[in-house]
C-alpha cells in the first residue's frame, strides 16, 4: 500500500514508484554494457535477460499497485496489493521458465548478477520516491 505524503499546503500525494522502475532499467542497461565489455555479446545478452527477468515483474507490480483508486477502502487496496504480488511472483516464474527453455543464457554469472543487482535496486526506494 503506497505511503501518502503531505505537500506544502496540506495536499496529499502518492510517491512516484516509477522512479524505482527507471532505476532498475538503468541498472539493467549498465550491467548489460558491462557484460558486453567483459564477455562480448554473450555477456550483453545474459545481462539483459537477467535484468529483464527482474525488471518486468517489478514494473507489473508497480503498475497494478498504482491503479488503485484513492477513494477505495483499505480492504480493496490490500486485495489489489496481494493480487499484484501474486502476479509478480507468477510472472517471475514464467520468465525464468521462458529464458531457460527458449534461450538459455550462455553466461550464468552475468545473468544472475544482473538479476540480483536489479532486484536489490529496491533498497534505493526511500531516496527515489521522495520529491
Amino acid at each position: 500500500m503506497p505511503t501518502v505524503y503531505r505537500q506544502a499546503g496540506g495536499a496529499r500525494r502518492r510517491p512516484n514508484y516509477w522512479r524505482v522502475v527507471l532505476a532498475q532499467a538503468v541498472t539493467t542497461v549498465i550491467l548489460s554494457l558491462l557484460g558486453a565489455v567483459m564477455a562480448g555479446s554473450s555477456g550483453l545478452l545474459s545481462g539483459m535477460a537477467g535484468g529483464l527477468v527482474s525488471l518486468i515483474p517489478n514494473a507489473y507490480f508497480v503498475w497494478c499497485s498504482q491503479t488503485v483508486r484513492r477513494g477505495s477502502r483499505s480492504r480493496q487496496r490490500m486485495m489489489r496489493f496481494y493480487q499484484a504480488e501474486a502476479g509478480k511472483f507468477g510472472l517471475t516464474v514464467a520468465l525464468f521458465a521462458v529464458v531457460f527453455t527458449l534461450a538459455p543464457p550462455s553466461n550464468l554469472a552475468f545473468f544472475f548478477g544482473a538479476y540480483v543487482a536489479v532486484l536489490f535496486t529496491h533498497w534505493l526506494t526511500p531516496w527515489l520516491v521522495r520529491g
